[in-house]
């Protein structure tokens, strides 16, 4: 079996390439892509050669961990059956390609533990299930508190944001210094940080991925206030330590999803308490991979870039 893939031979050296793919298992699925979301954290840390060792890591790689398609073969045992449409975070299921994170193909072949239903209607927001997972899980948990004001206006602050309301809290503030990504706020308030002049906030989350952004979010909380690191920072981070002393700091380093997150999303999404709509700014064939992996990386108009599969055999 085969199946056409984006491949990163290293950094910059981005094309698609017809792989082989491992033989499925009895117990394995076999998942035709239709959708698969570009990530601008982690994914572009791997395009431009600075993403950190991480375990799996190597070169050619099939990057991706977002990708939304249909069953087309499934075994009994698997609970899964063709025509079902899941979302997969991504496979390692190449016999030439590292599957680091894998979901940019027009074919895996993946555990049924790793696949969720999904609902058709989704269609390509399908793809951004797991980019709210991970905002969920940012939030989620018996210790954790929710933001009440979010550092970032892109996708995952959105979700940040949507979610905090949803779970009947205040509407958060959030920060943003670009004036386009300042609009398309629903329900709070989005600001420049040099027009907020409050700093007396009780959790900040940060979803920019910026590095040297912690000194300004310490003085920005009250006194026993928690900073939530939430994207991804490839760059040490440091802070002074008076500030934080004097503030009585708290940090929180935010994780990726799990599947448990996966699930309480996809209820929140059945339910009609979250909703992926307006996210996704950009679409691409996935032909035009090259061209779209630059504008996503680039454009700071482009939130959210989706590679459409159909016709990609």
């Amino acid at each position: 079996m085969q199946a056409t893939a984006v491949t990163l031979k290293g950094p910059k050296e981005l094309g698609l390439e017809r792989l082989r793919l491992n033989d499925p298992q009895a117990g394995e699925l076999v998942v035709r892509v239709t959708h698969s979301g570009i990530s601008t954290g982690t994914e572009k840390l791997f395009w431009s050669g600075e993403m950190p060792p991480f375990p799996g890591m190597g070169y050619p790689l099939v990057p991706g961990y977002e990708a939304a398609g249909e069953v087309v073969e499934a075994g009994a045992a698997t609970n899964f059956k063709p025509g079902d449409r899941v979302f997969v975070p991504g496979a390692n299921c190449y016999e030439d390609a590292f599957g680091l994170f894998g979901g940019a193909s027009s074919m895996l072949v993946t555990d049924p533990a790793r696949a969720i239903r999904i609902d058709k209607g989704l269609g390509a927001e399908g793809a951004l299930l797991a980019l709210a997972a991970t905002a969920r899980h940012a939030i989620a948990g018996p210790r954790n508190t929710v933001p009440d004001l979010i550092v970032g206006h892109g996708v995952l602050g959105r979700l940040l944001a949507r979610l905090t309301i949803a779970s009947g809290a205040p509407a958060p503030m959030v920060w943003d210094i670009d004036p386009e990504r300042r609009k398309g706020a629903a329900g709070y308030e989005v600001l420049a940080p040099e027009d907020d002049p409050r700093r007396d906030y009780a959790s900040v989350y940060d979803a920019s991925g910026q590095s040297g952004i912690l000194p300004e979010l310490i003085g920005r909380i009250a006194k026993g206030g928690e900073v939530v690191l939430a994207g991804f920072y490839s760059e040490p981070i440091s802070f002074a330590f008076p500030p934080a002393f004097m503030k009585e700091a708290r940090f929180r380093v935010a994780a990726e999803w799990t599947r448990d997150d996966l699930i309480a999303t996809r209820m929140l999404l059945e339910g009609g308490a979250l909703s992926l709509g307006d996210l996704i700014t950009h679409r691409a064939s996935a032909s035009e991979a090259p061209e779209a992996y630059q504008t996503a990386f680039s454009d700071p108009t482009c939130l959210k870039m989706i590679l459409d599969w159909e016709g990609c055999a």
